[in-house]
């Protein structure tokens, strides 16, 4: 068993130790889990009562209202990110851990989408029967967006870091990271018509696979930094 005070033993042991307290944390505050999910599933049962009931006007436009909506709802827990940490005084401690931020910062973003992004892509199918979704378009619903959550969490936490100082961060949050998400909504909505229409998938899927691979390059580095400039400015 590796120790704490092995390089790659210790940073092995803060990642897990990192995964744990947050997942814990996040358990015991079951809003900031469900809220996003309710969100979520109340977006979908109104829109058919607001704009039709029509079968085929829902089938077409459910593709990209499942993503706006499952991108709008994952934008609401992100403000939460860091603030909780920020505000305890633990995300100072973080910064003065002799272990790389980036890879601590890493374990954050996966608590988050392992609550958030994961359980969005998993009710997805559920709430795309509401739209009259095809039943051969689930399966990539749910993987586009498990892909495309993880890329939105990423990139999320890289405005949650530099807006973890301000008091009211949130609309500035949003203005920050919504551009960048545009290029995951596009193939990410793009997978679900495709097969919709029994089109190949894989070049949508292929491109959020590495939209995320690049997000799990950069964004960790660049979390750390903003998460420095927000703190010791």
């Amino acid at each position: 068993m590796p120790r704490v005070g092995e390089p790659e033993g210790g940073v092995m042991v803060a990642i897990r130790a990192t995964l744990r307290r947050d997942l814990v944390l996040l358990l015991r505050r079951r809003s900031e889990v469900l809220n996003p999910l309710v969100f979520f599933a109340l977006v979908i049962t109104l829109f058919p009562i607001g704009i039709s009931p029509d079968p085929e006007l829902l089938a077409t436009i459910a593709p990209g209202l499942l993503w706006v909506a499952a991108l709008l709802a994952a934008l609401l827990s992100l403000d939460g990110l860091f603030r909780g940490d920020y505000e305890d005084g633990s995300l100072e401690q973080l910064l003065l851990s002799p272990q790389p931020l980036p890879a601590l910062a890493m374990a954050k973003v996966a608590v988050h989408w392992l609550l958030t992004g994961l359980p969005l892509a998993l009710m997805a199918p559920v709430l795309g029967i509401m739209l009259a979704l095809p039943a051969g378009s689930y399966l990539v619903l749910a993987l586009s967006l498990a892909l495309g959550s993880a890329s939105l969490s990423l990139i999320g936490a890289i405005g949650a870091a530099l807006t973890v100082g301000l008091s009211r961060g949130g609309v500035l949050l949003s203005l920050l990271v919504l551009p960048l998400y545009i290029p995951v909504l596009i193939f990410g909505a793009g997978a679900v018509q495709a097969a919709i229409l029994g089109a190949g998938v894989s070049a949508h899927l292929a491109i959020l696979g590495a939209l995320l691979a690049v997000a799990m390059i950069f964004a960790p580095w660049a979390i750390a930094a903003s998460l420095r400039i927000s703190i010791n400015g």
